[in-house]
């Protein structure tokens, strides 16, 4: 029997990363005696609906089609999105756990909205909110259409994606914006094969996650700044591990990280950063206490961009036995939720 295992780390080795997954995050069937209970009970009779904005589908809107779902769920309900665009603002209410959003991966379906921090304030502004557990999205786009902050405009950043429930997973999935494109809030998150696109802490928040194999694209000019981890304190064991990962944009100067609260974790390993990476690596901090509270790292890493020769002083050396932490499920408590996506 294989079961999910917290502490087998991914591998260093590329190719054989598809193989640690399939066989530490197998389906439902070979791990019921790991997974939390409530999730066995939810996936036991999955329901199934479409959606489809030009019609021939149960619902037109993805809003209509997640009405549908009862207050207090406690099923899997996997929502099926034909390609298009959904020019909605979407909110997965917390009393609506265990949505599962699935697209075509040759045609994928884009949520698009125009939200801004002026109008709806930052966290608020994105196009889809999610606030329940047990979340899962598979080859969807998600995209703020507000335009590009050009300094003046008061309120101008604009999220696309916020994740604020627990135990949430992303599969091939893509998130556009600008300032503040994905704002990984609170809970246990795990993003792969994804791609992130922004201009100034575009992956943000108090969020314990995962990146594995996730493409990190920065556009636009001048400063830019890829995560502000909102660590508060060290007893709250908040990160961001990214694993495989790789790192490009446009221009020069891009920041992997900075401190937005006191104690952001955020550890890159085995991440290929290419040359538009700062030599210093990671802004500097605003106060000078913070040079004892951050905690960054990275971690047999490659390609230009990696050089540690210029990294800022409070870069962390990690050791094989400190990175093993950031390179295991064990990070986000996998083996108790973890699924591989849906085969429909």
């Amino acid at each position: 029997m294989v079961f999910a295992d917290d502490a087998t780390p991914i591998p260093e080795g590329k190719p054989q990363v598809e193989e640690w997954f399939k066989t530490h995050v197998a389906p439902l069937a070979a791990r019921k005696a790991t997974l939390d209970p409530a999730l066995v009970a939810a996936e036991a009779a999955p329901r199934i609906i479409t959606v489809n904005p030009k019609g021939q589908a149960q619902f037109h809107s993805l809003t209509d089609a997640l009405n549908s779902v009862p207050e207090g769920n406690k099923k899997r309900v996997i929502i099926r999105m034909a390609p298009g665009e959904y020019v909605e603002k979407v909110t997965i209410d917390q009393e609506k756990p265990f949505i599962t959003l699935v697209g075509d991966p040759n045609n994928m379906p884009i949520i698009s909205y125009d939200g801004t921090a002026a109008e709806y304030g930052t966290v608020d502004s994105a196009s889809l909110i999610i606030l329940s557990d047990y979340f899962m999205a598979v080859n969807i786009v998600v995209r703020n259409s507000a335009p590009m902050p050009d300094g003046k405009r008061k309120g101008a950043q604009a999220v696309s994606m916020r994740i604020s429930g627990n135990n949430a997973a992303f599969y091939s999935c893509k998130f556009y914006g600008f300032q503040d494109t994905v704002c990984d809030d609170k809970g246990n998150h795990f993003f792969k094969d994804c791609y992130v696109e922004g201009t100034y802490d575009y992956i943000f928040g108090s969020g314990t996650s995962m990146y594995l194999g996730t493409h990190l694209h920065a556009v636009g000019d001048g400063v830019r700044v890829i995560t502000a981890h909102a660590g508060k304190s060290e007893q709250e064991k908040s990160g961001y591990a990214f694993v495989h990962c790789k790192v490009t944009g446009t221009g020069g100067g891009i920041f992997l990280g900075r401190a937005w609260m006191s104690h952001p974790e955020v550890v890159y390993a085995y991440t290929e950063m290419t040359s538009v990476v700062n030599p210093t690596g990671w802004q500097e901090n605003k106060e000078a206490s913070q040079d004892h509270t951050v905690f960054y790292g990275e971690y047999k890493c490659k390609g230009p961009g990696s050089h540690q020769a210029n990294r800022v002083h409070f870069t962390e050396d990690i050791d094989p036995p400190e990175a093993h932490r950031f390179l295991t499920l064990g990070y986000i408590q996998g083996s108790k939720w973890l699924l591989p996506p849906p085969v429909l």
